[in-house]
């Protein structure tokens, strides 16, 4: 199997979601040693969940599959460049490497535009348009020092 194959496949993900009326235009496949081991495709719609993007859909599918919370020694192929929230799970599982086909433009010029997401992001937790505000600090990092001193705790 080969590159254009795979990212044939995660398109058919995306095309099979959008005649089933799951969500929007995406899909993903996630590929270790030549063998698909993780399928996803947009579900925010069907689901009410604005995190069922295609590719988180199929980091959990593969995780699932895999027995782990990490994605080492695959591939990502997804119909379309990642958004900030997909961006972020993709480095989180950590596969090898990822092959999109279309690009945030083509997103955009079809009603998918993320670029308010990248420009909220470096601008001071009070301008951005959902503000952000600390709260507590001196009661969220008890969680954190009872982190530190788990001894059975799995690292990741």
């Amino acid at each position: 199997m080969n590159n254009e194959h795979f990212m044939q496949e995660a398109v058919n993900a995306a095309l099979k979601g959008m005649q089933n009326n799951e969500g929007g235009p995406f899909g993903c496949v996630i590929v270790k040693d030549g063998k698909i081991i993780g399928k996803g495709n947009n579900k925010v719609t069907s689901t009410n969940d604005p995190t069922a993007h295609a590719e988180v859909t199929a980091i959990r599918d593969a995780c699932k599959n895999l027995d782990s919370f990490q994605l080492t020694g695959c591939t990502i192929y997804t119909s379309c460049e990642p958004c900030p929230m997909c961006l972020g799970a993709i480095y989180w599982a950590r596969p090898d490497k990822v092959y999109y086909g279309s690009n945030q433009t083509d997103a955009a010029n079809i009603g998918f535009d993320d670029a308010f997401i990248y420009k909220e992001i470096p601008l001071p937790y009070s301008e951005r348009s959902i503000p952000f505000e600390q709260l507590a600090p001196e009661i969220a990092i008890k969680a954190f020092n009872e982190w530190t001193e788990k001894e059975d705790r799995t690292e990741y």
